[in-house]
């Protein structure tokens, strides 16, 4: 378990660093468009290739966020009913459903090695003034996807093992939907944290 629990805090450790850097691919994908389309307006020339690298940047910056939002519990579950069920009954759903995710995640890297193991025979590149070879952005994107199935695998088995544990709580805590208390208490420790810091700047 504990050689699980580190491999799970260097997969947060990893995840975090890579929704920075997805953002800041986006931010600079936005930047790129926006002097791209005032220079055609102002000045009637384009950069050339902004959408193109806009898209990739979407493309990478998302697969990359899926783990961090796996690990946050963040993405979107339907809990009309769960939240109304016993932590066991909870607990044995929290596993369904990462069973779930896992088969679909999988799915979805497979097809994805498919694309970029393509490109790289092919030597394909892109049908634009830049002529990007389609295997960069496509290796990144899929590192992201990979790194969201590893990540999957990990809790799963984390998962598994607090269930054969009887360990109802240490599911929840890792795979469960989140209630509404849990977000509210998030953000007031989140803003009590800004507040504080607020104050040390004042001081």
């Amino acid at each position: 378990m504990k050689a699980l629990d580190r491999a799970l805090q260097a997969a947060g450790w990893l995840s975090l660093r890579a929704v920075w850097a997805g953002g800041a691919l986006l931010f600079l994908a936005a930047f790129t468009v926006s002097v791209d389309v005032i220079a055609r307006k102002l000045f009637a020339v384009s950069l050339g290739g902004a959408d193109e690298l806009s898209g990739y940047a979407f493309a990478i910056g998302t697969a990359w966020a899926f783990a961090f939002a796996l690990l946050r519990r963040a993405n979107v579950r339907v809990d009309a009913l769960y939240q109304h069920l016993p932590l066991q009954a909870c607990a044995l759903l929290d596993i369904l459903a990462l069973l779930a995710l896992g088969w679909f995640a999988a799915y979805l890297a497979y097809f994805g090695w498919q694309v970029l193991e393509t490109s790289w025979t092919l030597s394909a590149r892109s049908n634009s003034s830049l002529k990007v070879p389609l295997w960069i952005p496509q290796s990144l994107w899929f590192a992201g996807l990979a790194a969201f199935v590893g990540t999957l695998a990990l809790l799963l088995a984390r998962s598994l093992g607090a269930l054969a544990a009887g360990d109802w709580k240490a599911i929840h805590a890792r795979v469960g939907a989140r209630s509404v208390r849990e977000d509210a208490e998030e953000e007031a420790a989140y803003a009590r944290e800004m507040e504080r810091a607020g104050g040390a700047q004042r001081q």
